[in-house]
């Protein structure tokens, strides 16, 4: 069974990420607010009824802003560790609280949503891998330093949203003050766009078929400049550049079908939500 995956939003403003497999999906983040995540579903063609866990990465609010709203409107659960919740400031009725442990799978219906330990400035920053049918996609983002976590679970992916958060120059030369630029560049930071092409040059697995590069700084990087960096060593696979504006387009990974197809809507969706809802 293919894997669906599409960037939501990515980038300081918000992040929301769907990986699906076209019964049921996660949303891993849920930093927009209800309000345009019910809209952005709907013009991919994204059956929001499909959506069965939220897992958070960490607290930061353009992780988290939309997570409490939609969770309460769509009975949805969330998937949070304790420390993340507790410093989050979000009011979740313990009824949809879910809890998870670095590397134990999670199943949602038919796919494994396995959570790692990253290194970011955060209470308790995770990632996640989803597996269904054989095919591994993966949302690599707010990293400030590789580990062996990231790289043992990028190089099982088929498909991946990785951070290029950065140009190393555009940053050092910018305004930011010399605080926010140390923290940036920091172990607990992001990563810059050098960083982020040398785990994806190590790291990759052979099968990997579409590189999302996401969390684009508006201020220190370009989408120009990092899809140009990246193609130069794409060596076959797709790249994308996730947007802080729109939507991506739906991305489907079938090992039937070599190579990422862009396919939307999903088999069966039918237009069943409002075009404007209430957050």
């Amino acid at each position: 069974m293919p894997i669906y995956i599409a960037s939501l939003n990515s980038g300081s403003n918000g992040n929301c990420y769907y990986i699906g497999n076209g019964r049921e999906a996660v949303l891993i983040d849920a930093g927009i607010s209800c309000r345009e995540t019910e809209r952005r579903m709907i013009r991919l063609g994204l059956p929001l009824r499909n959506v069965k866990a939220i897992f958070i990465t960490h607290e930061h609010t353009d992780h988290t802003r939309g997570a409490e709203v939609l969770s309460h409107k769509h009975a949805i659960p969330v998937y949070i560790t304790e420390s993340t919740y507790r410093h989050s400031r979000m009011n979740l009725g313990q009824e949809v609280v879910r809890s998870f442990t670095a590397d134990i799978p999670v199943a949602i219906g038919d796919m494994l949503v396995t959570p790692f330990p990253k290194m970011h400035d955060a209470s308790e920053p995770h990632s996640f891998t989803v597996s269904s049918g054989g095919i591994t996609a993966g949302v690599f983002t707010d990293i400030g330093e590789s580990c062996q976590h990231v790289a043992h679970h990028l190089g099982q992916c088929h498909a991946a949203f990785l951070e290029a958060n950065y140009d190393v120059d555009m940053l050092e030369n910018g305004r930011y003050p010399p605080h926010l630029k140390k923290r940036i560049r920091g172990k607990e930071g992001h990563l810059s766009n050098d960083q982020s092409l040398e785990l994806f040059l190590t790291h990759r697995s052979p099968a990997m078929e579409l590189l999302v590069l996401s969390h684009l700084s508006a201020e220190n990087n370009t989408p120009q400049r990092v899809h140009d960096l990246f193609s130069r060593h794409a060596n076959g696979t797709r790249i994308v550049i996730a947007s802080r504006h729109e939507e991506s387009e739906v991305f489907c990974i079938d090992p039937a079908t070599p190579g990422p197809h862009v396919r939307t809507p999903l088999p069966g969706f039918t237009w069943e939500l409002p075009l404007f809802t209430s957050d």
